[in-house]
């Protein structure tokens, strides 16, 4: 069998995006900008208040595997959809964008397949709310271990912590990773998800991850400082690099032997931030593991975040690899 480039593992959602008002937000109980888990009760009146909506499919590292594809890298996917409409539009589109996906769905179970109820304000801030439903379920027996040798990287999504069974799945995808010689990536994915999990997502770092990603507030709050600086100096020992996100202001790629400051591309106007980091993280794989310098792989990524947040979803309506045809320099 063939190598491909990066195999992800995360929540297979459809996104469910509404543009709102901050009323809006205050008026439900919402955690701005953040991401909030919900129950079945709790996803049915959110989306019954929510205005017109759009429905595309997304979760944080198949978006990922998306732009990858679109760069004309090789991806796959490993979730856990039910065998529903949402589930086989699901499955449908992240084939059609390139990407393997092979995970078989669930049956038999009450658990519909997942969705994000995502309320855009006028700010382009994007809060999301999180149903998990039948990705929920994956465990350590959909991962495909022939699949998982293949990979030059995996690709792990913080948000996998939150279940105890993905968290099973988590490390024993990592360790399978590892023995085929391969990179372990991981994204810190959320605020409150750092918050929650802690002193776990620094061991996690220390011992067993090669490629982090985090933005600005997630660093920070990882190692309980103020200054972005701080954390820094701290994440550069932990791993072999860290790819930090700071929005407006670029991004920085740090090793321990290398600094690299990327500028942001230019965006004439911000629709939605939804899939920001997804896609930072899809342009630095895909320089990663094509043989580009840190600093090429970190413009790459820069490229796809702004593509992504020039319109509505986390997926690129572009081709990335036409975008940076004119970008890359061996």
């Amino acid at each position: 069998m063939s190598r491909i480039d990066v195999v992800g593992i995360g929540n297979a959602l459809v996104d469910v995006l509404s543009h709102e008002n901050d009323e809006f937000v205050d008026e439900h109980g919402l955690e701005k900008g953040a991401m909030t888990l919900i129950d079945t009760d709790r996803a049915e009146a959110l989306y019954a208040a929510m205005g017109p909506s759009t429905e595309i499919s997304g979760g944080s590292a198949a978006n990922t595997m998306v732009g990858i594809a679109s760069f004309g890298g090789s991806s796959a996917f490993i979730g856990r959809v039910n065998d529903d409409q949402l589930g086989s539009v699901f499955g449908h589109d992240i084939r059609a964008a390139g990407v393997e996906f092979s995970t078989a769905p669930a049956t038999g179970s009450d658990d519909p397949t997942g969705r994000c109820l995502i309320v855009v304000t006028p700010d382009a801030q994007r809060t999301l709310n999180t149903y998990l439903g039948a990705s929920a379920r994956l465990g350590p027996a959909d991962l495909d271990h022939d699949l998982l040798g293949r990979a030059q990287v995996l690709f792990l999504e913080g948000y996998l912590w939150d279940e105890p069974d993905a968290k099973d799945a988590f490390r024993q995808a990592a360790r399978r990773a590892h023995e085929a010689g391969n990179r372990v990536a991981f994204t810190l994915s959320d605020g409150f998800c750092v918050e929650r999990h802690r002193d776990e997502f620094i061991e996690l770092i220390e011992h067993e991850v090669d490629v982090l990603f985090a933005n600005e507030v997630e660093i920070t709050s990882l190692y309980e400082v103020e200054s972005f600086d701080d954390a820094l100096q701290r994440v550069a020992h932990h791993c072999e690099i860290a790819a930090l996100t700071r929005s407006e202001k670029g991004a920085v790629i740090v090793t321990r032997d290398e600094v690299h400051v990327v500028d942001a591309h230019r965006v004439e106007h911000v629709v939605d931030t939804t899939g920001a980091g997804d896609l930072f993280a899809s342009g630095f794989l895909y320089g990663l593991t094509h043989g580009y310098d840190l600093g090429t792989a970190g413009r790459l990524a820069t490229l796809a975040a702004s593509e992504v947040i020039s319109h509505l979803g986390a997926r690129p309506q572009e081709s990335l690899a036409a975008l940076a045809a004119d970008l890359v320099v061996r």
